[in-house]
C-alpha cells in the first residue's frame, strides 16, 4: 500500500470518528474537539482553542512542523445542517460505505476534508517540514460563518506569516478562487390583535409583512434583470429569498406577530446595505405609520449574519499551490454559495477553496462523499507534504 492509499484510508476511518459525531449547529461541538485533541496530543501537537464567549463551542487551531513563516492553513468547519424531516436510506450519523460512495452527515460538507487533513497530520508532525501547516477548525460556519472571525484574527495576530489558506469546502478537489458573500436578515412586524370583522380596531402583522416581502420579490426581479453578462458566478447577479414566514393565529384573528428571514447572496464586490438601502427605509416608514396608531407596534430589523464575499485574486497565491497540488489546470471557477474563504480574505491572507465531494451533495438526504474524491484529496495532502519538506 503506496502511502498515499495508506493515507486516504485513515482519512475515512477517521471520518467515521468525525461523522459520529452530531455537530449540527444548534449543538455543541466540544465532543468532536475533545477527539481532535487527543488525537493530535497522541502525536505530540499543541492545540490552541478559541472558544465562543459563553464556552459551549470552540474553535481549534494547531502547527504542526516549524513555527516559521510560510506555513499552509488547512481551514474547515466542524458544524452541520440538521437532518430533521429529511428522508435517510442510511443512519445520517454512522459512516455508510456503498457503491463507492460514503454516506453520512457531513461527509461532504465538509468533514472529508477535516478527515484529510487530520489523516496528513501522522506525516506532518512526524516529517522534517521546512514550513508548518496549521490547522484551523472553525464552529457555525452552516449558520453565518460565525465562529471564524475570532479564530482567524488569532491567526493573523499571533502566528508566523502564513503563505496560503486552503478552505476545503466541497469542490471536486479543483481550485476555486471565488464565492459570494451571505447577508441574512430577521424581520419580525409586531402589530395588534383584534377580531378580523373589525380590521380598523387593530392591525394585522401579516399583512403589513405581505407588504414587505412584496418589496424584496420586486427587488429580486430588478437584481436579476440587471445581471452582469460578463460574471463569472451563476447565477450572474445577487440573488434574494424569502426563507422562512411564521404569523398569525387563526384565520378569524388579526395577528400579532409576523416574523420572516431573508438572505441576499452578492457577488463581489456587491454591498448588501446598499442594495437594500430602499427596503430598510421603506421598513422605517411603515414602523413610524404603525408606531404613530399604536406605540407598542411597528418593524424591526436583525441582522443575523454578514459574511463578506471571496474576491479572486490577481496571481493568488493560494490558487497556485491548490492547482499545483491537486494537478488542475483548468478554467477559473467561483461559488455561488458562502464561505469562510472571504474571511480570510479580508483579513489579508492569500485563499483558496478545495476540498473533496460536490455542493450538491451537501445538506440533501443521504448525503455523500465518493470514495474518488477521498483518495483525490490524500493526493493533495501527500503533495503538500513533500512541499512544506521542500
Amino acid at each position: 500500500m503506496t502511502s498515499t492509499e495508506a493515507l486516504a484510508q485513515r482519512a475515512v476511518d477517521i471520518l467515521a470518528r468525525l461523522v459520529a459525531f452530531d455537530t449540527t449547529s444548534r449543538n455543541s461541538n466540544l465532543a468532536l474537539v475533545e477527539w481532535v485533541e487527543a488525537y493530535l496530543a497522541d502525536l505530540g501537537v499543541e492545540t490552541r482553542r478559541v472558544p465562543h464567549h459563553d464556552g459551549h463551542k470552540t474553535n481549534l487551531v494547531a502547527t504542526l512542523g516549524p513555527k516559521v513563516d510560510g506555513g499552509v492553513v488547512l481551514s474547515g468547519h466542524t458544524d452541520v445542517v440538521p437532518v430533521d424531516g429529511q428522508p435517510w436510506s442510511t443512519d445520517p450519523w454512522l459512516l455508510t460505505e456503498k457503491d463507492g460512495r460514503l454516506y453520512g452527515r457531513g461527509t461532504c460538507d465538509m468533514k472529508g476534508f477535516l478527515a484529510l487533513a487530520l489523516a496528513a497530520a501522522p506525516d506532518l508532525a512526524a516529517g522534517s517540514l521546512k514550513r508548518p501547516a496549521h490547522l484551523a477548525f472553525s464552529y457555525d460556519e452552516e449558520v453565518g460563518c460565525l465562529g471564524a472571525p475570532d479564530m482567524i484574527a488569532v491567526i493573523a495576530r499571533e502566528f508566523p506569516k502564513v503563505s496560503a489558506v486552503v478552505v476545503g469546502e466541497p469542490t471536486d478537489m479543483q481550485a476555486v478562487s471565488g464565492h459570494k458573500g451571505i447577508a441574512t436578515f430577521r424581520v419580525t412586524v409586531t402589530g395588534r390583535e383584534a377580531h378580523s370583522s373589525l380590521p380598523t380596531q387593530g392591525l394585522s402583522a401579516n399583512m403589513v409583512a405581505i407588504k414587505l416581502m412584496s418589496r424584496l420579490v420586486a427587488l429580486s426581479e430588478k437584481l436579476a434583470a440587471e445581471a452582469n453578462p460578463n460574471s463569472l458566478f451563476a447565477p450572474a447577479y445577487p440573488t434574494l429569498t424569502v426563507g422562512q414566514v411564521n404569523g398569525g393565529t387563526a384565520v378569524n384573528i388579526l395577528a400579532r406577530e409576523c416574523v420572516f428571514l431573508f438572505d441576499l447572496r452578492c457577488p463581489p464586490p456587491a454591498d448588501p446595505q446598499s442594495i437594500l438601502a430602499d427596503f430598510f427605509a421603506e421598513a422605517a416608514r411603515a414602523d413610524a405609520e404603525i408606531k404613530a396608531r399604536f406605540p407598542e407596534c411597528g418593524v424591526k430589523i436583525e441582522t443575523r449574519s454578514l459574511t463578506p464575499g471571496f474576491a479572486p485574486e490577481p496571481d493568488g497565491a493560494a490558487e497556485a499551490l491548490a492547482r499545483r497540488l491537486a494537478g488542475d489546470n483548468g478554467p477559473p471557477r467561483v461559488v455561488s454559495y458562502a464561505a469562510e474563504a472571504g474571511q480570510f480574505q479580508g483579513a489579508g491572507f492569500s485563499v483558496v477553496i478545495c476540498g473533496p465531494g460536490s455542493i450538491e451533495q451537501a445538506h440533501q438526504p443521504d448525503e455523500y462523499v465518493e470514495v474518488s474524491q477521498m483518495q483525490r484529496g490524500a493526493a493533495f495532502m501527500a503533495r503538500l507534504i513533500e512541499d512544506l519538506q521542500a
